[in-house]
């Protein structure tokens, strides 16, 4: 009988790499569909601003938008998690830190052009693929959700700021380069990044309550020191006015923010600026809603209606037309200072191994 030789495992004959599919082989029309859908549920505010883009801006932005919301979800542990042996998810026996890993690993996949097997990824990695987007922006949002699964608090106006930077702002830079920012005009960027932090800060201020029914507080704890309120206890009937004044700041701020990001707006086409600035005009409602309400602001959840959307983008379509106006101040903590503190206070990067140039090929001494 003849002996077969036995085949070495060489990578290149035996083990062959997942070949490169944008969206993971998946049909970018499906994408797109199931896109729509979960912005049509989770965000009725930015659904409806999103309207005003062109086509192709507005199918590229509910693709980026899906990703979000499924980051959200994986993170707190809704509808989404891992799988096991059956296929089922299961999200009872995963940690925070354990659900962030999986939001990284499949983001990382997505960016790499693989398929993921969650739709939503996919459609990360098919709005990357034409937009450009990087490695680098989806850390630094992953990043906020490290922080969350920490259950880090903010010390300072300075930690809270680089919060939103991680959960919004750096969202705001990777939608300017949905809608076609080159990614070369920090200016334009940089506004975005203002963008995102007043949406957030008016957010943090309409959902106070909520986050403590959740165990978290993203007000800093040298304000609450300020107001003599005890950590844990800014809910409490009795620090209502306190808390009055301290959702002002919120406000106050993303205010200075909200103007900043205007003038960046004014640098876009006419259907983005006027999305942009119907989006502006709505969640900018919802902090001057929260502050109007005062003490009763957080017995319900502050809302805008139909009808006050139409308003604003009413608005929006006047301020599109005539320009808007150059704030007299501009905010403190820009992207770039954001960055830098998002830099210093992350992970250590891994450093690779290299060898010396001389190593391995020094002759060893007579």
């Amino acid at each position: 009988m003849k002996r077969v030789k036995p085949r070495p495992l060489v990578a290149s004959h035996v083990v062959k790499s997942t070949p490169r599919q944008i969206g993971g082989g998946r049909p970018r029309e499906a994408l797109v569909r199931r896109a729509k859908e979960s912005i049509a549920k989770g965000s009725k505010s930015f659904s409806v601003a999103s309207l005003l883009f062109d086509k192709t801006t507005r199918e590229r932005a509910h693709l980026l938008y899906a990703w979000c919301r499924r980051c959200d979800d994986i993170a707190d542990g809704q509808e989404a998690g891992f799988r096991n042996k059956s296929g089922e998810l299961k999200l009872d026996t995963s940690s925070p830190m354990d659900r962030v890993e999986a939001i990284r690993i499949l983001t990382n996949r997505a960016l790499d052009g693989q398929p993921t097997a969650d739709i939503a990824f996919d459609a990360l990695g098919q709005v990357a693929a034409e937009t450009g987007l990087t490695r680098e922006m989806t850390d630094d949002v992953i990043d906020g959700f490290v922080l969350d699964a920490q259950e880090w608090r903010p010390r300072t106006e300075a930690d809270l700021m680089r919060y939103c930077y991680h959960v919004a702002g750096a969202v705001g830079v990777m939608m300017a380069r949905v809608m076609g920012i080159p990614a070369d005009a920090t200016e334009t960027l940089d506004r975005a990044c203002d963008l995102g932090l007043a949406f957030q800060l008016n957010n943090i201020a309409r959902d106070i309550a909520d986050d403590d029914a959740a165990g978290r507080c993203y007000l800093p704890e040298e304000w609450l020191a300020e107001m003599d309120i005890p950590p844990g206890q800014h809910m409490k009937p009795q620090y209502r006015k306190q808390l009055v004044k301290l959702t002002k700041r919120l406000v106050d701020s993303a205010r200075l923010h909200d103007a900043a990001a205007r003038v960046g707006a004014g640098r876009l086409r006419f259907r983005q600026r006027w999305a942009i600035l119907s989006a502006a005009n709505i969640y900018g409602a919802i902090g001057e809603e929260v502050e109007r309400q005062a003490e009763f602001a957080w017995d319900h959840r502050v809302h805008t209606s139909t009808l006050d959307k139409i308003g604003h983008v009413i608005a929006a379509l006047k301020e599109t037309i005539s320009g808007s106006f150059e704030p007299q101040v501009m905010p403190e903590f820009t992207r770039g200072r954001l960055m830098v503190m998002a830099r210093m206070d992350g992970p250590i990067p891994d450093r690779p191994m290299t060898p010396l140039r001389d190593e391995g090929i020094r002759r060893k001494e007579d």
